[in-house]
């Protein structure tokens, strides 16, 4: 079978520079394509120097269409309003799209959804397996458990990101919701400041911290009379998200237009 072509918008970035190397390690992918922003420093070097594993005969470019002609599927780590732009790309190249951009809100998650109706896309707020592990167990112990049980998340972030709570952060919420049929818009509590009063019954409070180059730490506390669960995951490097976006680039292949998660890649 021959490689899966894959291309990178958002190249020159932090994560761009891990997705490439990874590709490089990844048996059955090649990288085809990266592009950047057209007033940025890196475009026209190599993406695999840039990377660190050496040429790879990639251009980086300016012109992130030209990334959807030549691939199979695009990686895409960038920001809001450029993802839009890119699932627009990958509707009319009807090309497969890998979305781990964070922030996204909910008018912007219908234009990704009208997207999928042309081309294939998995959008996840944390692309590794362990976060979604944690994400099926927080909807699976929400589900057990009554409104005794106050829900609080936490998470802690680098001092350079730039959304608050995080995209998993939120992915844990509304897990917790959905184990208790319930609405995250109507139940979040996203920050307390000043004399708020009681928790109210029923609530998802969210806590964010931010601070030094920690990668991503999660917890998600059911708190009760007596006892408390907590469940928690700890990211110790950035690899683990490229090493599951590339995977699910490479799941994508062959699939039919539709918004899928990483539950759908892992079978989850």
């Amino acid at each position: 079978m021959a490689d899966i072509k894959i291309g990178i918008v958002g190249a020159g970035g932090r994560m761009g520079q891990m997705l490439a190397r990874q590709i490089s390690e990844t048996k059955g992918a090649k990288l085809v394509a990266a592009s950047e922003r057209p007033d940025s420093s890196v475009v026209g070097r190599d993406a695999g120097e840039l990377a660190g594993v050496g040429p790879l005969q990639v251009k980086i470019g300016a012109d992130a269409g030209a990334a959807f002609a030549a691939a199979d599927a695009v990686i895409d780590f960038t920001v809001p309003a450029a993802t839009l732009a890119h699932a627009k790309l990958a509707m009319a190249h009807k090309r497969g799209l890998v979305i781990g951009t964070t922030g996204i809100d909910a008018a912007q998650a219908k234009e990704i959804e009208a997207a999928a109706r042309a081309a294939p896309i998995v959008w996840a707020p944390n692309m590794s397996l362990g976060v979604n592990l944690l994400v099926a167990l927080t909807e699976q112990v929400a589900r057990a458990l009554d409104a005794d049980f106050d829900i609080e998340i936490v998470e802690m972030h680098h001092k350079h990101k730039i959304d608050a709570p995080s995209g998993t952060a939120l992915g844990l919420g509304r897990a917790a919701a959905k184990g208790r049929a319930v609405s995250l818009d109507q139940v979040w509590v996203k920050s307390r400041d000043g004399h708020t009063g009681a928790r109210p019954r029923g609530a998802i409070g969210f806590a964010t911290l931010r601070g030094g180059d920690v990668v991503g730490d999660h917890t998600v506390v059911f708190a009760g009379e007596g006892e408390r669960i907590e469940l928690t995951h700890k990211a110790a490097s950035r690899v683990i998200y490229a090493r599951g976006a590339v995977r699910a680039a490479l799941w994508l292949h062959g699939r039919a237009p539709g918004l899928y998660s990483m539950k759908d890649v892992l079978g989850l």
